[in-house]
């Protein structure tokens, strides 16, 4: 049987849009036409790819198993021929995952989707607040553009150096630390919250207390930043976190900063992304957009 490769772009679009008008619109074709394509993919396959259930269509167990590769080679194919033309912005139809920690989300997101938005408004975006823990996904297309604060470790993924942070003391006002300076034993007899996806009671500050014989109280961990500044905002539980994950909060939920009492290093940022879209120029213009928005997070004068 000869096969179509039209009919892989075809099937990218219907899984991500789930249905038929979605992807017909996304393709700039007629419903009808898309209609008769999803039953190509279905006679070639022998699967339903789309089944209705409701008024929707949800996909079968076979089109989430291959969706991740078809999604990925659409997007080497889009590489491979489009590598020599020019980027038009204006006309680019794209659809990026970009998989943020939850704070540079909250702190540049608007900012990053406000920009693609005004640059190419045919380009879409997926912000994801999920930190990343799977190089695969980067290596299969599953995300396009991820954020880290240490490098890399494969030699496929690249990186990018956007920024580095030191890190404060996030307290609600009034909070008794804000009264007299602030020494290592005043903030370890405080009680702590630690910000961990995975529930965590303990992080480097521990380490850094216990090398000066000090050992301090952590009742709760919070799985992100925002709602462990809502906590510290509400109590008297204090957070450390990078300076700029603070500032959007500062005003909004009325806290204060102050400067932790042990030193520590600073917290870097990376952007990372596969190697497969090195030569990409609408991956290119994504990141590189993606880093003058972060970048201006800490620019003088931002604080």
């Amino acid at each position: 049987m000869q096969l179509d490769l039209n009919l892989l772009t075809a099937l990218d679009a219907l899984l991500e849009e789930g249905s038929v008008a979605g992807a017909a619109a996304r393709l700039h074709v007629t419903a009808p036409a898309m209609s008769r394509s999803l039953g190509r993919i279905r006679k070639v396959t022998g699967d339903q790819i789309l089944v209705r259930t409701g008024r929707s269509m949800v996909p079968t167990t076979r089109a989430l198993a291959m969706r991740a590769e078809v999604h990925a080679l659409v997007q080497q194919a889009h590489c491979l021929l489009s590598a020599q033309q020019e980027l038009d912005l204006a006309s680019l139809q794209r659809v990026f995952h970009v998989r943020w920690h939850d704070a540079l989300t909250a702190a540049c997101g608007t900012a990053l989707t406000a920009a693609v938005r005004r640059q190419a408004p045919g380009v879409r975006l997926r912000l994801s607040a999920e930190p990343g823990t799977d190089d695969a996904e980067l290596r299969r297309g599953e995300v396009d553009l991820e954020s880290s604060s240490s490098r890399p470790t494969l030699p496929d993924v690249r990186h990018r150096l956007v920024g580095s942070d030191r890190m404060v003391v996030a307290v609600r006002q009034g909070h008794p630390l804000t009264k007299g300076p602030m020494s290592p034993e005043r903030y370890a007899a405080a009680e702590h919250l630690t910000v961990s996806r995975r529930g965590s009671l303990r992080d480097p500050i521990d380490d850094a207390l216990a090398a000066r014989g000090l050992e301090r109280r952590v009742v709760a961990a919070g799985p992100t930043a925002a709602f462990a500044l809502q906590v510290a905002a509400a109590g008297d539980l204090v957070v450390a976190l990078p300076d700029v994950v603070t500032r959007a909060a500062r005003d909004q939920l009325g806290l204060v900063t102050l400067p932790l009492p042990i030193p520590l290093p600073d917290v870097s940022l990376y952007l990372l992304w596969h190697q497969r879209y090195d030569e990409d120029r609408a991956h290119t213009w994504l990141r590189d957009l993606a880093a003058e928005t972060v970048q201006a997070l800490f620019a003088p004068g931002t604080a």
